[in-house]
């Protein structure tokens, strides 16, 4: 970054911000909204746990990461703290359910709430403490892909710039010094992976976009500051992101987030919601499909097309899950692990998918993702969604009841209906918690 040129204070004010915000200085509406993300990301991290990459990385992660740090959710058991970030992180976006960004185009809540849980959980930190540190981590994590993204050609996946998220969550709760505070961030920066995003959208593992890697970086990073390990300075420290470090504290980008109704790629979210509505104004037979065609914009046009073989493929595809939910109603667990993708009906209308680059959606994207459907039924019915744009944009809110309610679906897949409203119960009353044990125990 040596071409650019620095301000010094930018990152002091950035270090300020982690070290000193207050949960009663936060504005109420900002507090709840904190909470609920809490629960959307932890109800991906329940649901993923019954995945193979969820099962995978428990497994690796209790063998290879040992120690008494932190809990690895759902599984039984503890690990180092990096460790269990680790394998929390990867389970949060093993359905490609968890919240995002628009104009980072990636996924903040999945890299910064694991790492800060893990740490929460080591340090016996209050739920107040806690849930600061989560949107400090979300603050820091947003802004870090805004400045990565305009600083670096290449579209970056989230598990890059969410390293600064994690880095300054873990930091706060570890009370980093204002100096171990500023090279854990600049440390998270450096190592952080380099995920070129569109490779995974065309080769779809799961490797996804670094999440898993980013999040355990950024907790690395701040353990190896508070022993006297020292970065380079992190992108914050450029004068053509001063506006954005300017407005912490101010301006709450967390506000921004989108949250996810369906378990597949946001690009791919419109032509679902699409597919349902023409499936629920219509109420026609699945088998007398036999044209669907999707107009949209051009990233999504990159997802695939063909017949998913495992979890990640059905994800980063646009025929599957618009298939998916023409037959069975919905896009959930059941319709994306390995063991459910057999359906036979779902798979003949994955044949008869067109999809084509429209020009009108382009222009809005990455700030909305829409997309038209047009579904041709046997007895020469054309049904036509008309525009429609992605559910769960801060224009198109889920809402506070929306979530909750999603977190109960994706739970209820693993947890029996007393634990779910437990654990509803206990993070939205965070705040008035000594600790995390009691929510933990549940998981």
């Amino acid at each position: 970054m040596s071409e650019e040129k620095r301000v010094n204070g930018n990152e002091e004010k950035v270090v300020r911000f982690v070290r000193e915000l207050q949960w009663q200085d936060v504005p109420s509406d900002v507090q709840e909204h904190v909470k609920h993300c809490a629960l959307d990301v932890l109800g991906a991290i329940i649901a993923g746990s019954n995945t193979k990459v969820g099962r995978i990385i428990s497994t690796h992660v209790a063998s290879f990461w040992p120690g008494n740090g932190a809990s690895i959710l759902l599984n039984g058991k503890k690990a180092s703290v990096p460790g269990a970030t680790l394998a929390n992180s990867f389970m949060a976006n093993a359905l490609d359910i968890d919240d995002g960004y628009r104009q980072i185009k990636g996924h903040p809540g999945a890299v910064v709430f694991p790492a800060v849980l893990a740490m929460a959980e080591q340090r016996l930190v209050s739920g107040k403490e806690f849930l600061t540190a989560l949107l400090i981590g979300y603050e820091i994590a947003i802004r870090g892909g805004i400045a990565w993204h305009d600083y670096h050609a290449e579209y970056h996946g989230s598990g890059s710039w969410g390293a600064l998220g994690a880095a300054a969550g873990t930091s706060r709760i570890m009370g980093l010094s204002p100096e171990q505070t500023m090279q854990a961030l600049g440390t998270a920066e450096y190592h952080a992976p380099i995920c070129e995003m569109m490779r995974c959208i065309d080769v779809p593992a799961m490797t996804k976009d670094g999440i898993g890697w980013g999040s355990m970086t950024g907790v690395t990073s701040a353990l190896l500051a508070e022993q006297g390990f020292t970065g380079i300075g992190s992108v914050f420290s450029m004068e053509r992101f001063t506006e954005l470090v300017e407005s912490l504290g101010q301006d709450y980008k967390i506000k921004g987030l989108y949250f996810k109704p369906y378990a597949c790629c946001r690009w791919a979210q419109p032509a679902v919601w699409g597919a349902l509505q023409l499936r629920s104004k219509y109420h026609f037979r699945p088998e007398g499909i036999v044209r669907v065609k999707i107009r949209t914009f051009k990233a999504a046009t990159r997802l695939a097309r063909k017949l998913p073989k495992n979890t990640e493929e059905a994800q980063y595809s646009i025929t599957y899950p618009v298939s998916a939910a023409l037959v069975m109603g919905e896009l959930g667990p059941g319709q994306v692990l390995d063991e459910n993708l057999g359906n036979p009906e779902i798979n003949r209308i994955v044949g008869l998918v067109e999809v084509e680059y429209d020009e009108r959606f382009e222009k809005d994207f990455p700030t909305k993702c829409m997309c038209e459907l047009e579904v041709e039924l046997a007895d020469g019915q054309s049904l036509k969604s008309g525009v429609v744009a992605a559910l769960g944009d801060p224009d198109k809110p889920l809402g506070s009841e929306g979530l909750e309610n999603k977190f109960r679906w994706l739970a209820g897949y693993i947890l029996d209906k007393e634990r779910v409203e437990a654990i509803v119960e206990k993070v939205l009353g965070l705040e008035t918690e000594k600790d995390l044990t009691a929510l933990l125990k549940l998981l």
